[in-house]
């Protein structure tokens, strides 16, 4: 008997297929969109939205655990060899030493979470989706909150912290996790439908 909580494919691996070539070429692409999205930025309140962590979600609601994982630790690998990946101008090991490195690192937690979940059949559900998205996100900010405090001590783990790694990105952090939670399921509803018109 199978059980409920098995593992389905996901988007991205359901609709080009799982072998080898095709896994490589999805992590290549993941991340060419990650090194993309780092250089893209969107006028935005309180600050200007950078799409980085919209396209860690995709990747990982789109991707499922495994593929996601592998993407990020690729996209990180780039950069520390040097090439100019990230949203600074800057690569390089350093960069991932720096005040903003919890925040990357924690790009790799969120992505297997959110991965794990779509694993699952979360990516099918608008509510479902949603709260996995949200969940993921407060991971990576905590892991990368408690970096920047140890990184700058004058900010130390006190309000001053949260003004400046937290309360600036929560709305545009809001408007992601809405934006994927809502293009992946009807993704998949489209998905269904071509299918469904193939085998008419």
């Amino acid at each position: 008997m199978q059980s409920h909580a098995s593992t389905q494919p996901a988007l991205m691996p359901a609709f080009f297929g799982a072998s080898a070539a095709r896994s490589l070429a999805l992590v290549v692409a993941g991340t060419a969109v990650l090194a993309i999205s780092a250089k893209i930025q969107v006028p935005f309140w309180p600050v200007p939205l950078t799409l980085q962590g919209f396209a860690v979600m995709m990747i990982g609601a789109t991707y499922g655990s495994r593929l996601a994982v592998a993407t990020l630790l690729s996209y990180i690998a780039a950069g520390m060899a040097g090439l100019p990946v990230f949203a600074g101008p800057l690569a390089g090991p350093a960069y991932l030493l720096g005040p903003t490195a919890g925040y990357i690192w924690g790009w790799v937690v969120m992505a297997g979470i959110i991965g794990l979940a779509v694993d699952r059949g979360a990516s099918r559900s608008i509510p479902v989706l949603f709260a996995v998205l949200l969940f993921a996100s407060a991971i990576d900010f905590a892991l990368g909150l408690i970096w920047l405090g140890a990184a700058i001590p004058t900010l130390g783990y006190s309000n001053g912290l949260l003004e400046a790694g937290l309360y600036p990105f929560v709305l545009g952090d809001l408007l992601k996790i809405t934006l994927a939670a809502l293009l992946v399921p009807a993704t998949w509803r489209l998905v269904g439908r071509l299918a469904e018109g193939k085998a008419a």
